[in-house]
C-alpha cells in the first residue's frame, strides 16, 4: 500500500507542477518576448461622414509616441492608447487590446456630424447626431450649412434633431442644401433643385412638414414646373402656401 500512496503524492506533485506553469502561460501569454507584428484599426461610421480614418488615429499615437508597432507586448499599455484616443472631439469611445499572436486591435466609434454651421456671429462648428458641438475639421463633408442667428445652445437642443431627421432620408439628404435660422428661431430651407426658399416655420412637426412638401414636390411641381415659385410656406397643419414668381419683364 504505501507504493500506491506514494504514486499518488508524486502524481499530486506532476499535477501541480503543470497547473501552475499553464496558469503562468495563460495570464502571460509570451508577452516577455513578443513585440507587437501588426496594429489593426477599426473605425465604426467611417462610412457614415466622419472626420477620422486609420491614418488619423496612426498620427494621433506618432504624436503621443505611443505607437505601438514593434514595441514589445509587456510595454504597450492599452489603457493609454484609448485614453489619448478618446481625448480627441471626434471620438464617441475607442476600445484597444492585445492579442497572443503579437496583434495590437483599436476599435474606434467616432461622432457623426450632421450640419455645419457657420452663424451670423462667426461661429464656425459642426453639430453631431448627439447633440453635441465638434470643432473645424481639415476635411470637407457633403453635409446642410446652417447660417443665420443661431447660438450654441440652439444648435444643441433644436438643429441635431432637425439633422437627424434629414439624414435619416436619402431624399432630403440630397435635396437640402442649406438651413437659415431667423432671428426668432423659425427656419428657412434652401434647395438643391428648385429656385425657391422653403419656410419650415419652427422647427415642430417637422416630419410632417417634410412629407407635406414632398408630396407637394411629387404632384405639384412636377407638373406645374420647379421654378414657378419664389417661396412655398409649409408652417401651417394641412397646407401650403406659395408665392409666385413675378414675370420677367
Amino acid at each position: 500500500m504505501n507504493w500506491k500512496k506514494a504514486l499518488l503524492i508524486a502524481l499530486d506533485v506532476v499535477l501541480a507542477v503543470y497547473l501552475v506553469l499553464a496558469m503562468t502561460a495563460f495570464n502571460n501569454p509570451k508577452e516577455v518576448v513578443s513585440v507587437c507584428t501588426k496594429v489593426n484599426i477599426d473605425i465604426d461610421g467611417s462610412q457614415e461622414g466622419g472626420f477620422l480614418n486609420a491614418g488619423d488615429v496612426k498620427q494621433m499615437l506618432e504624436n503621443n509616441r505611443i505607437y505601438p508597432l514593434a514595441q514589445p507586448l509587456r510595454y504597450i499599455s492599452s489603457r493609454k492608447i484609448e485614453e489619448t484616443l478618446q481625448s480627441n472631439p471626434y471620438v464617441d469611445r475607442a476600445e484597444c487590446y492585445k492579442t497572443q499572436d503579437g496583434h495590437l486591435c483599436i476599435s474606434l466609434a467616432q461622432r457623426t456630424p450632421v450640419m455645419h454651421v457657420l452663424a451670423v456671429n462667426g461661429n464656425d462648428y459642426y453639430v453631431d447626431s448627439q447633440g453635441g458641438l465638434l470643432p473645424p475639421s481639415k476635411y470637407t463633408c457633403d453635409l446642410v450649412i446652417a447660417t443665420g442667428h443661431i447660438s450654441p445652445q440652439y444648435a444643441k437642443t433644436t438643429l441635431s434633431k432637425v439633422g437627424n431627421e434629414l439624414m435619416a432620408d436619402k431624399f432630403w439628404q440630397q435635396q437640402v442644401q442649406q438651413l437659415n435660422v431667423l432671428a426668432d428661431g423659425s427656419i428657412e430651407m434652401v434647395p438643391r433643385v428648385g429656385d425657391h426658399i422653403v419656410y419650415l416655420g419652427h422647427p415642430v412637426k417637422l416630419g410632417e412638414k417634410l412629407e407635406r412638401l414632398r408630396k407637394f414636390y411629387k404632384y405639384g411641381l412636377n407638373k406645374a414646373g420647379w421654378n414657378n415659385y419664389s417661396r412655398i410656406n409649409v408652417e401651417f397643419d394641412n397646407q401650403i402656401i406659395c408665392k409666385k414668381r413675378a414675370k420677367r419683364k
